[in-house]
C-alpha cells in the first residue's frame, strides 16, 4: 500500500528521527517501510518503522534480525494492522517490541517480550504527550512528545 497522510507521515518520520538519535553508536538501526520483514508464516510485511540489529547489508532489502516494528493507524488498514498483522508480527522469534500508533489522539500501544521467542507478551499503553516507552532490548527511548511533535489534535483528543 502505497500513500499517506501528512499528519501520518509527520508520525512515521518522528519515530524514525527519535529512533535514530536515541541508537546513535549502538549496533541497531531504524528503517522505513522499504525494509521487509518476513513472517513465519511466509507472508512479507513492510511496517511504518522497523528497527534492525543484526548484520547491516546495504544491499538487502530484508531486515536481518527486526528487534521493533511500528504501524500508524490508518482507516483503511487499521483492522488488519490491529488483528493479521500484529499476530503475524508476534510470531517473529526475535522481535521484542511492536508499537502500534494511533493518528488523531496521543495514544499508542506497545507489546513487550523482551526475554525471547518464549516469553509471554506483556502490553503498555501511553496516553498524552507527557510518557514515554523505554526499549531496553534495543537500547532506545521513545517519547511520546517526540512521537507526535507538530502534529496537531483536536481539544477532546490530546487526553
Amino acid at each position: 500500500m502505497t500513500g499517506a497522510s501528512r499528519r501520518h507521515d509527520r508520525i512515521v518520520v518522528n519515530a524514525i528521527a527519535g529512533l535514530r538519535q536515541s541508537l546513535k553508536g549502538k549496533p541497531c538501526e531504524p528503517s522505513t517501510a522499504d525494509i521487509a520483514i518476513v513472517v513465519p508464516n511466509g507472508n512479507v510485511r513492510r511496517p511504518d518503522v522497523s528497527v534492525d540489529c543484526g548484520a547491516l547489508d546495504d544491499r538487502a532489502q530484508l531486515a536481518s534480525d527486526p528487534r521493533l516494528v511500528i504501524e500508524v493507524l490508518s482507516a483503511s488498514t487499521r483492522g488488519i494492522d490491529l488483528l493479521r498483522k500484529l499476530e503475524e508480527y508476534k510470531s517473529v522469534p526475535g522481535l521484542a517490541y511492536v508499537l502500534i500508533v494511533g493518528p488523531e489522539a496521543p495514544r499508542a500501544l506497545l507489546w513487550r517480550r523482551e526475554d525471547g521467542a518464549a516469553a509471554p507478551w506483556g502490553l503498555e499503553e501511553q496516553a498524552g504527550l507527557d510518557g514515554a516507552f523505554h526499549l531496553s532490548a534495543i537500547g532506545a527511548t521513545l517519547a511520546m512528545a517526540d512521537l507526535y511533535d507538530r502534529v496537531s489534535f483536536t481539544p477532546d483528543a490530546q487526553a
